[in-house]
């Protein structure tokens, strides 16, 4: 099967075809639907070795796979919505995996070498990550899922992200809004900036509810028990503990960084939020924030495919970058 073939059923030249497949908005809407329906018809497929060498782009985009934590790794919901859309842009992905920045970033050498992917997408972005400073100084196209953290006004790069201090404020002012005051919080280690962004939300509506980021509503501010909250390494063992001594500090609700976290608190016997709705925190009846994963997947490959498609062929600097925040929603189940 030959575009000459796809052509004679058409009833069109093979340039008009060639068109069609490449630049299609140099074809009238007739006519690109009536070679759509050849190739169809016929089941043409595009020899994309033969598309490289005519347009110098492998229609490829490559991402990092994530490591699974607790199992309760949500990743796998944004890499599904990732591939799909990038399939309805004419694109296909490649994955690969890395341990750390640097290997990473050696791994972006290799792939450029034996693959050629016209862009990446960057995930698990952190203070100081030296990923986006790689790729921008050699021009290459990216775009990141998380912000640049620690950098004024967003960063200079393409980003789309799920705002979690939105979430996290939404959860607890439904828990305030079940007459819960001392409301305890149970997070990462300070540094981390999904960590950080996720308190934050917690901080700023228990200051509003009280005049004090402590979650102390009572105006005792005296030692631990005034300070209603806890810091974790992720673990469910420790979301357990966190959530007993808050209990014992006085706290009533409690709001969780992650799912992983919230099921260990869930241990406390009093009403709980997680955050990234996993498949545990349906099981379990636990209320948690949904992050907006396919949704903000195919931003992504818009951010991208913007960029790509464009007639500079996206280079960076020219305009302003994309900036897209998502809001997270509250899953109502039986914990709060």
């Amino acid at each position: 099967m030959t575009i000459a073939d796809v052509a004679r059923q058409a009833g069109v030249s093979r340039q008009t075809v060639s068109n069609v497949l490449n630049a299609p908005e140099l074809v009238r809407e007739e006519t690109r639907e009536r070679v759509r329906q050849a190739v169809e018809q016929l089941g043409y497929r595009v020899n994309q070795a033969a598309r490289r060498m005519r347009t110098g782009r492998s229609r490829l985009l490559a991402v990092r796979i994530e490591r699974t934590q607790d199992g309760m790794n949500v990743f796998d919901r944004f890499l599904h919505g990732l591939t799909e859309s990038a399939a309805k842009a004419g694109y296909r992905v490649i994955l690969y995996s890395a341990d750390d920045d640097r290997s990473e970033i050696a791994t972006f050498d290799d792939l450029l070498g034996a693959y050629e992917p016209d862009a990446f997408v960057l995930t698990s972005t952190h203070y100081g990550d030296v990923r986006t400073s790689w790729l921008e100084e050699r021009g290459l196209a990216f775009v990141t899922f998380g912000r640049p953290w620690g950098t004024p006004d967003g960063g200079g790069h393409p980003w789309v992200d799920v705002d979690g201090a939105a979430g996290t404020a939404a959860a607890t002012r439904r828990l305030a809004g079940a007459g819960h005051r001392r409301i305890g919080y149970i997070g990462w280690q300070e540094g981390s900036g999904v960590g950080d962004d996720r308190r934050s939300g917690w901080a700023r509506t228990m200051k509003d509810l009280s005049g004090t980021t402590t979650g102390d509503t009572d105006g005792d501010k005296s030692g631990d028990t005034g300070v209603l909250e806890r810091r974790t390494d992720g673990s469910t063992a420790e979301g357990e503990a966190a959530a007993r001594e808050l209990i014992a500090a006085g706290a009533t609700a409690l709001v969780c960084v992650s799912d992983s976290v919230a099921l260990g608190a869930t241990q406390a016997g009093v009403p709980v939020v997680g955050f990234d709705d996993t498949p545990v925190a349906a099981a379990i009846g636990l209320t948690s924030l949904s992050q907006p994963l396919s949704e903000a997947a195919a931003c992504c490959v818009e951010v991208l495919t913007g960029r790509l498609d464009a007639p500079d062929g996206g280079s960076p600097g020219d305009g302003p970058p994309d900036h897209v925040l998502l809001e997270p929603s509250l899953v109502i189940r039986r914990t709060a």
